[in-house]
């Protein structure tokens, strides 16, 4: 739960941070002026307690926190906007924001796992089994949900809070592709080409997302519903910038993935049925349509080409794409009934 006035601390801080990101000579400044952080590194400190040293931790931090950290981690893409926003993107302060919040998050987000049982499975069968498992799942309760009460209200906020990834998807994938060459490397690069539509705007799977938020009058520029996105999204959405950007982490992004998109047609098939009980357009449920369609061939390539190759070229530490997959498969859940309670929120406010 978030209380009114932890929130309001800390949007006051998070604004004194989005002011200091497009200080010019931000380092040097702080260095004679440290004052000009002081609200911001209170309330740093105070979430970083809260969040990860008590417990299940305080919503407001956590939201905070993921907040803090996603504007950080957003310079490492490109957004065609004033340049002069990426003046600090390789600011010493902001790196080392990133890691205070980074190195106690993930070590709370790794306690939820147990790593020593992951690093005696048999990975082959591990991921066999998991795949089996994912890839057509049983109903829960929150899919039931969408499938068959969630009204236009809650579809319209499921694509809002869903615009955060689907109008720059693929974004991060496209930062692990550089090295040598491979067939590894070779499918992954085919994974993305896909997803950007094969070099054609027009194809590119952002542009049928846009398309759905179009039919509904809603704003398509990317970030536009942040202030909507759950911490939990935004959780998931910072741990891929890590594993990404940490080569070391190579095999637990790939694992990653593999659940992505193994487990993604699932998700897409709840969100298509409900867009059909709506009665929507074709154009503002295509994009489930196409994702269903191509993340199931998507989540053999990942299985067979990607994920099993690599345990064999690296099988003393084979294990962390299993770590890679239980973890994303762990974020994406808790993220997921954080979107289907946001849902089940508008569709009550929709109906007072």
């Amino acid at each position: 739960m978030i209380t009114q006035t932890n929130q309001t601390a800390y949007n006051k801080a998070e604004q004194q941070f989005i002011e200091l990101l497009d200080v010019i000579d931000l380092d040097e400044k702080l260095a004679v002026q440290p004052e000009l952080a002081s609200q911001f590194e209170a309330s740093l400190e105070r979430a970083i307690q809260d969040a990860y040293d008590a417990g299940s931790g305080d919503a407001a931090a956590h939201r905070f926190l993921q907040r803090v950290l996603y504007r950080i981690n957003r310079l490492k893409l490109f957004w065609y906007d004033d340049l002069r926003h990426y003046t600090n993107e390789r600011s010493a302060y902001l790196r080392n924001v990133r890691d205070r919040i980074e190195v106690p998050w993930q070590a709370w987000e790794l306690a939820q796992l147990d790593v020593a049982a992951l690093q005696q499975e048999d990975v082959k069968q591990g991921l066999a089994e998991r795949g089996a498992r994912d890839l057509d799942p049983p109903l829960s309760e929150d899919s039931r949900y969408i499938r068959e009460q969630t009204t236009e209200a809650g579809y319209r906020r499921i694509l809002a809070i869903g615009s955060f990834d689907g109008l720059v998807e693929g974004s991060r994938l496209s930062r692990i592709l550089g090295g040598a060459a491979n067939e590894v490397q070779a499918t992954l690069t085919r994974v993305l080409i896909e997803e950007y539509g094969n070099g054609r705007l027009s194809r590119k799977h952002s542009t049928y997302f846009a398309q759905m938020l179009s039919e509904f009058g809603m704003n398509t520029e990317p970030e536009a519903y942040f202030d909507l996105v759950p911490w939990e999204v935004l959780a998931s959405a910072n741990h891929n910038f890590l594993v990404t950007e940490c080569k070391r982490y190579f095999l637990r992004y790939n694992g990653g993935l593999t659940y992505f998109e193994v487990a993604g047609p699932a998700a897409y098939r709840n969100y298509l049925t409900a867009a059909q009980r709506l009665g929507v357009s074709q154009a503002a449920m295509g994009y489930w349509e196409l994702h269903i369609r191509e993340d199931e061939r998507h989540g053999r390539w990942m299985l067979d080409d990607v994920a099993l190759p690599l345990a064999d070229k690296y099988p003393e530490q084979a294990w962390e794409i299993l770590l890679g997959y239980d973890q994303e498969k762990l974020m994406g859940d808790r993220a997921g009934e954080a979107i289907v309670r946001s849902a089940k929120e508008a569709d009550r406010m929709a109906v007072k």
